[in-house]
């Protein structure tokens, strides 16, 4: 994307930051990032109101000062009606992106993608089951090919617990913890190594007992020192134990290979377990019940198939224009 400019366009919730910097990176860009924060009541009218008129072009410290890019890549609710002014503002000059349903119909950006659950359907609208995210199969075996040190020592099977938290859709409750607590010990008596890690989201009851159950057993936490060892604990993993909280973490742990195991908190949405639904045909997921389950799989990853869709479409957005074109198309893995 020699010469191009891209900027990510959110509220700053990292649900939602982190999979358009993957997808902008799977592009080949270095992207801007710029993250809205409109005031009430413009919230209120959001997606489908104006923006705060303090975060308007011009404004001190506006998220979408000029010189506008040739690309946006959006996401969140809040960034629905930024994306859109940015579009006009530009003269159509920039290729907007979005990442999930607006909720204001497919002519709210140029290209909108989102996952098989969703019903969004258009012919601007790419569809996929795992959602776009920063982790690649050449970032594994690049961590396989220099593993990190703290985790090398620990014998096979080698377990890489992901632990989110509360959502809207999902809690923990205290009898969630024990069941939780409960099969992983099963799983660490059986000599598996666990590898765990937590997520700002997780419940101190949790990440306490989780911290335990590592010194217990000899497995590895990751506290927050040192290097993120996230990339690590997938590429090394023999099979992966992730909470259905998390949308992203799952579709991550899918790039791996490896059996990925689900455990339930409480809660739980329909398009959640269409998702879940839709991995376990595919032989990716399986319920965690406290054992080890499931057979290697082909690594799937959604990003390159959408960075390739992306790239197509700017190309003619900028044929169309009658703009310089670059090396528009990314090369896919």
């Amino acid at each position: 994307m020699t010469g191009l400019t891209c900027w990510v366009l959110t509220d700053g919730k990292a649900g939602d930051e982190q999979p358009a910097i993957g997808m902008a990176e799977a592009l080949g860009f270095d992207p801007e990032i710029r993250r809205v924060r409109p005031r009430a009541p413009f919230t209120w009218l959001m997606p489908w109101g104006p923006i705060d008129p303090q975060e308007k072009p011009g404004a001190p410290n506006s998220p979408i000062a000029p010189p506008f890019p040739d690309i946006v890549i959006a996401s969140g609710r809040r960034a629905v009606s930024y994306l859109r002014y940015v579009k006009h503002a530009s003269g159509g000059r920039t290729y907007t992106v979005f990442l999930k349903d607006p909720r204001t119909g497919s002519a709210s950006a140029d290209f909108i993608w989102v996952p098989q659950h969703d019903p969004l359907r258009g012919r601007n609208v790419l569809v996929t089951l795992t959602p776009p995210h920063r982790i690649s199969t050449e970032r594994l075996e690049a961590a396989r090919a220099h593993p990190d040190p703290r985790l090398t020592g620990l014998p096979h099977p080698r377990i890489a617990v992901l632990a989110g938290g509360g959502s809207r859709h999902h809690q923990f409750t205290q009898a969630d913890t024990a069941r939780f607590m409960k099969q992983l010990l099963a799983l660490a008596a059986t000599g598996a190594s666990l590898m765990i890690t937590a997520s700002r989201r997780t419940p101190d009851s949790l990440r306490d007992s989780l911290i335990a159950i590592a010194k217990r057993h000899n497995g590895f936490f990751w506290d927050g020192s040192g290097d993120n060892p996230y990339i690590a604990l997938l590429a090394l993993a023999d099979s992966i134990v992730a909470t259905a909280d998390s949308f992203n973490m799952i579709g991550e742990a899918a790039v791996s290979g490896v059996p990925i195991l689900v455990f339930e908190p409480s809660g739980g949405h329909p398009k959640l377990d269409a998702f879940m639904e839709g991995l376990k045909a595919e032989g990716i997921v399986h319920p965690f019940t406290g054992c080890l389950e499931g057979e290697p799989y082909k690594p799937l990853n959604s990003t390159p198939h959408i960075a390739e869709a992306i790239a197509h479409g700017l190309a003619r957005h900028r044929r169309a224009l009658g703009l310089p074109e670059a090396d528009l198309l990314p090369e896919t893995h």
